[in-house]
């Protein structure tokens, strides 16, 4: 299986960045994981907010294929502990997922379409965060996750 964790724009802070990059390299490891940096929309300030959404949500839509299990990273989506977290990696493991795709969203969220094409929301906090250290919060979960499903010593509980 293969996780991506998919998101518009780069990641603009060095430091983060380069947090992101080692646990990438640490998940080498235990599963094939990446990131996949669409382009941010141009020209925003002429665009409405659900205009904006849109053309987002297109690009979303049109990396997915059949098959895939999308879960979008959403401020209104089920919380989970780490240990659940991980639990529900190893059933999409099991269960054959080929592509498990977690979506950060732009700034306004998702649009309509993406929210129809998505299998479940994820949130990974009620509070609100740069996309940025959304980015290295969730690397950072998946490598906790991994760590717990090997039963190594990286979370402590």
């Amino acid at each position: 299986m293969k996780i991506v964790l998919l998101t518009i724009g780069k990641t603009s802070a060095k430091n983060i960045a380069t947090s992101i990059d080692m646990y990438l390299d640490r998940l080498k490891h235990y599963i094939s994981a990446d990131i996949v940096y669409l382009p941010d929309i141009k020209s925003t300030a002429s665009l409405s907010i659900d205009q904006q959404k849109s053309r987002e949500g297109q690009q979303f839509l049109n990396y997915f294929t059949q098959g895939d299990k999308v879960i979008l990273l959403d401020e209104k989506g089920d919380s989970m502990t780490s240990i659940k977290f991980a639990e529900s990696i190893e059933r999409s493991i099991i269960s054959g997922v080929k592509r498990l795709i977690y979506v950060v969203g732009g700034p306004y969220g998702f649009s309509p379409e993406v929210y129809n094409r998505a299998d479940a929301k994820l949130s990974l906090s009620a509070m609100t965060f740069p996309h940025d250290l959304v980015r290295l919060i969730f690397v950072e979960q998946l490598y906790r996750a991994m760590t717990i499903l090997r039963g190594e010593k990286y979370h402590h509980e």
